[in-house]
């Protein structure tokens, strides 16, 4: 057994269009695939087209188009009753329909929660019931459908599509093309559904072993290498036809505070986040990225007032725009995100975001609100016409770069030709087993044998995978390893198990040969080590497996055999699975440094680390 790398680093036409979706879209996603050159200026004639197109608008119309907006149910005009209810409380219509009526949006983000994801074909009868909503407007025009589909932990779009590794995972793997491979493929699922903007990939550098809400969604912990996967994701996914938006700008690796909840602060000085956190957005500026996502965070080397960067100029303007030469379209992250609420209202933050550089509102509290908030400042004179009319311009730009002014309506027979093919999942599975990473097996306790080991006990956590992408993780660990020829029980513990579950599993390991934990970021005061301490005093084999942040091992000193997985969605419990049988070795190798419990200055498995057999 042996380190296979080296320390990189510690640290670091709408209305056109056929009204019924049933246009000619079978072949693919053909139109809109070449990737953006932020250098090809686009053709005189769209420019006079839209600038048109524009100028038709009224007020009304033209701030609507700014807004990209959540909307409950999984039908454009026919919701079920309870999510026609959610949107009269929190918006003021019924279904996607009145939405682009009433306030002529420019995009609505789909989400599992409001219930817009609930298969392939749904998705694309909604998608095309928006469109369709769209083209019947007085200035129809199509709008930009966009979801979360990073993979790994966040993955709106669930089974039968196809579920990937994420981006961790893919900076275990170190492989470019695995990545490029991943989004193309993603985006021509996404496509397929009529959905034409994903807002990934990540390009956080997650230097914080503490960061709780980006983690596993970084591939890693080196700039460069990170920069590297963001490009090919870029690549990937506008080739595909769909718009890619880097996230979270400036850069939301160093912090220990979830900005859902909370304003995190990032004191990186201007030189350390020039190293840090700037590499990935210039590749993914470098790459032709269609849309960069703005971070709800505090950076006070650049903007001395302390407005979060959704909301700073100086920022949005004088970094994003002037220094780093971005003109393609910048999107805030969820506007109803507490981290971009403390220190202003939520009739203020829009017109703050606008003026600070900012060309998409996402998903208000009160939508109502909000627009009536920009139409004031326009009246008042906060805002110009002049700059709004440039912000329409760039998403208005975004749109025909993706099709949507020739067809952006999509067919069944879209979605069965490209969504969850058997060439897709044996692509995600083959992908999969170059990610797992072994980072401890002292004395040779991995693989497992089929003749010593051959009962297993699979205990650990069990909250399902995010959307339908799987789970619960013990689950699906039993039924892999009893496909591998072992036979293997099921028992979860949870993330924090009680004496009793303890002293459960404790029992029932003995009667068997060996145990496999499946662990969940783990603290020093978290009850799973009292569980894997009572696991090993059994004096039965114990495998521990991270299926969330890789940093788990360090907090488990006893253990023989650790494993990463980076996620505990199905293709990444069944790689691991494959490994721990031995019916693949580890390939998989740390993009992050694990420090030690001890003494966190200390690297206990650097950037590179992994074991094979």
């Amino acid at each position: 057994m042996h380190s296979r790398r080296t320390l990189l680093t510690s640290a670091a036409a709408a209305a056109a269009a056929c009204a019924t979706g049933a246009a000619a879209h079978a072949a693919g996603p053909a139109i809109g695939r070449q990737p953006h050159s932020p250098d090809a200026a686009p053709a005189p004639a769209v420019l006079a087209r839209l600038r048109a197109l524009i100028s038709r608008m009224t007020p009304e119309e033209k701030v609507g188009q700014l807004f990209v907006m959540r909307v409950y149910g999984h039908s454009a005009t026919a919701p079920d009753p309870a999510d026609a209810a959610a949107n009269q409380k929190e918006i003021g219509v019924a279904n996607a329909a009145e939405l682009i009526a009433r306030y002529h949006v420019g995009g609505i983000i789909y989400f599992g929660w409001a219930h817009n994801t609930r298969d392939p074909h749904q998705i694309a009868d909604l998608s095309n019931g928006i469109q369709k909503a769209a083209a019947d407007q007085r200035v129809p025009i199509p709008l930009l459908l966009a979801t979360d589909q990073e993979h790994g932990i966040v993955a709106r779009v669930g089974a039968p599509a196809t579920l990937f590794p994420g981006a961790m995972a893919l900076g275990a793997s170190g492989s470019r093309d695995d990545a490029r491979t991943v989004a193309r493929i993603a985006g021509e699922e996404l496509y397929a559904m009529g959905i034409r903007q994903d807002y990934a990939p990540d390009a956080d550098v997650n230097v914080n072993p503490a960061n709780p809400v980006i983690g596993v969604r970084s591939f890693g912990a080196d700039p460069q290498a990170v920069a590297r996967m963001v490009a090919a994701e870029v690549k990937g996914y506008q080739g595909a036809g769909v718009a890619a938006c880097a996230k979270h700008f400036p850069g939301h690796g160093d912090t220990d505070t979830d900005s859902h909840v909370g304003l995190p602060y990032i004191h990186h000085t201007a030189e350390e986040w020039e190293r840090l956190d700037a590499p990935p957005f210039r590749a993914a500026i470098a790459a032709g990225i269609d849309s960069i996502m703005t971070a709800h965070i505090v950076v006070p080397a650049f903007d001395a007032s302390e407005d979060p960067a959704t909301l700073s100029r100086p920022i949005l303007t004088g970094i994003l725009r002037e220094r780093l030469g971005y003109d393609g379209v910048v999107v805030t992250d969820s506007l109803g995100m507490e981290g971009v609420r403390v220190k202003y209202g939520d009739a203020r933050v829009p017109v703050l975001a606008l003026r600070a550089g900012v060309d998409q509102l996402l998903n208000p509290p009160d939508l109502a609100l909000a627009h009536d908030a920009v139409l004031k400042a326009l009246k008042d004179g906060e805002l110009t016409w002049p700059d709004i009319d440039r912000k329409l311009l760039r998403i208005l730009l975004l749109k025909e770069r993706r099709g949507l002014f020739a067809d952006p309506y999509t067919t069944h027979r879209a979605v069965d030709r490209a969504v969850g093919t058997r060439p897709h999942l044996a692509t995600a599975d083959r992908i999969a087993d170059r990610t797992t990473t072994l980072l401890r097996n002292d004395g040779g306790l991995l693989p497992l044998s089929r003749r010593r080991e051959r009962e297993v006990l699979v205990v650990g956590v069990d909250a399902a995978a995010p959307s339908g992408t799987g789970g619960p993780p013990t689950t699906v660990l039993a039924k892999a390893l009893t496909e591998l020829g072992f036979t293997a029980t099921a028992l979860p513990t949870g993330l924090t198990p009680t004496q009793a579950q303890i002293d459960q599993a404790a029992a029932a390991l003995r009667r068997r040969d060996a145990a496999v934990i499946a662990t969940y970021n783990v603290t020093a005061d978290s009850p799973q080590r009292k569980l894997v301490g009572a696991l090993l005093a059994t004096g039965k084999p114990v495998v521990q497996l991270a299926v969330r942040n890789p940093y788990d091992i360090a907090q488990l000193a006893g253990v023989e055999a650790g494993l990463a997985s980076y996620s505990w969605t199905d293709v990444e419990l069944r790689a691991a699975a494959r490994v721990i049988a031995g019916q693949r070795n580890p390939r998989g190798t740390l993009p992050v440094p694990v420090m030690r419990a001890d003494a966190p200055a200390v690297v206990l498995y650097p950037i590179g680390h992994g074991l094979t057999y």
